[in-house]
């Protein structure tokens, strides 16, 4: 049987990594696929990219449109990033009949529906595993692994830029711009690091994930995104002596009002196991009615780690191409004509626990306004710290730990503590979850 010919969309850290683990394993992957995979030729910008990864024989191209036009080529691997140029592509591939696999996580939670939509009518198959969480196949998990459950939440730790950020100030007390500046130079920050500390990265995985785990479609800009650029070490000391782990999470949960969809700095109990993912690794944990909860750790990033998404994604083509299109797995898990319209809720319908760092002027009757607060608010005080100011010092800061509230309430109460006085600065909140 003929081997299956790949054509790869960009040949940089991914692209390469991809074209080094299809020729390294090229017996055994053949060997699971049922036949032959090649990488056929590549579009790059660098022409020599071929001898620096030792793939001489590598045709290459400057010009993208050669690999999605070349009828030689049956699927199309786009690794260039971005939303534009990259859905251009994507879709001219389809419409030439190919198939087609992905890392582009921005592509999908911003184009994903019309992709899939081009894709259903031609008959060809988009995978995105490496999308999500690098090298970590979470999107297999979710779609097929879990495929009897009724997934009832998923909270993940899906950007490792971040994650190393807040392990650094946890284990070593540093202040974010520091650790920021260090992540700049290891490479796990870019120049321009907003996507990943403001977590529009996380945000983008998580609206994929949200979609697969529910069967709604995808729906990237009604996710709500907050960043960690605010996390004081303070703060970080205060979770601590509380017995909580600051991480940047997305969170995804069905209720009977909607689907919660946010990424967020959340405090989560140092006894979980995801407290204690640190550095750049990922993790994600899934909730189902039948199975409980499972947990999927892994790099988050890297060449390798992430070629082993696309080039499982490949072999998952390779083994499906000759199938009834209408017995594939879905893209999104369940059957294009069941996608719900279940909606996805504004933040403030959402219910979580809350953490409230108040900077108050040192004086009597501070606590008691506040707590008069939180009682007039109906939200219920789980712990709270009173630090002694420093000598000289006449600002303090309290710290509470409520039990969960609608965040509508504890938006309001929040307003009102920062409107007394008394109080000195903006009110700093952190979401607490469980995840039990």
């Amino acid at each position: 049987m003929n081997p299956v010919k790949i054509g790869l969309l960009g040949l940089g850290t991914v692209g390469g990594g991809t074209a080094t683990v299809l020729h390294r394993n090229a017996t055994e992957i053949a060997r699971r696929a049922g036949r032959g995979i090649r990488v056929e030729a590549a579009a790059t910008l660098d022409l020599e990219r071929g001898k620096e990864l030792g793939l001489e024989d590598l045709r290459l191209t400057k010009e993208a449109t050669d690999i999605v036009n070349d009828p030689t080529i049956d699927i199309v691997v786009e690794l260039i990033g971005g939303y534009t140029l990259a859905k251009d592509l994507v879709l001219s591939a389809i419409n030439n009949g190919k198939h087609v696999v992905t890392a582009n996580k921005a592509l999908i939670a911003l184009h994903g529906n019309e992709i899939f939509a081009r894709a259903q009518e031609k008959g060809v198959m988009v995978a995105f595993e490496a999308a999500v969480a690098g090298g970590i196949p979470i999107i297999k998990a979710v779609r097929e692994g879990l495929s009897a459950n009724r997934i009832e939440w998923i909270a993940g730790i899906i950007n490792g830029t971040g994650n190393f950020i807040l392990s650094e100030m946890r284990d070593k007390g540093r202040a974010f711009n520091d650790v920021l500046a260090e992540a700049q130079v290891l490479g796990y920050a870019e120049a321009d690091p907003t996507f990943d500390v403001e977590g529009i990265d996380a945000a983008h995985k998580l609206s994929i994930l949200s979609s697969v785990a529910f069967g709604i479609p995808l729906q990237f800009d009604k996710t709500y995104t907050e960043g960690i650029t605010k996390i004081t070490p303070e703060d970080v000391e205060y979770a601590d002596e509380l017995g909580y782990t600051i991480k940047h999470l997305g969170i995804t949960r069905r209720t009977d009002k909607g689907i919660e969809q946010r990424v967020h700095p959340t405090m989560i109990p140092k006894s979980r196991l995801i407290a204690n993912v640190n550095g750049v690794m990922n993790a994600v944990l899934v909730q189902g009615d039948a199975v409980g909860a499972t947990l999927y750790y892994g790099a988050g990033a890297g060449d390798e780690p992430t070629a082993s998404a696309v080039v499982a994604d490949i072999v998952d083509v390779v083994r499906a191409m000759t199938s009834d299109p209408s017995n594939r797995v879905p893209h999104l898990a369940f059957q294009p004509d069941q996608l719900a319209d279940t909606p996805v809720l504004e933040m403030n319908e959402i219910t979580s626990a809350y953490y409230l760092r108040v900077c108050a002027l040192d004086q009597p009757g501070v606590l008691a306004a506040i707590t008069k607060i939180m009682g007039e608010s109906h939200i219920s005080i789980e712990a709270f710290i009173q630090k002694e100011p420093e000598p000289g010092v006449s600002k303090v800061d309290i710290i509470l730990l409520t039990q969960r509230v609608n965040e509508g309430n504890m938006n309001r109460a929040i307003a009102y503590i920062e409107a007394l006085d008394v109080t000195c600065s903006p009110v700093t909140r952190i979401r607490v979850e469980a995840l039990g």
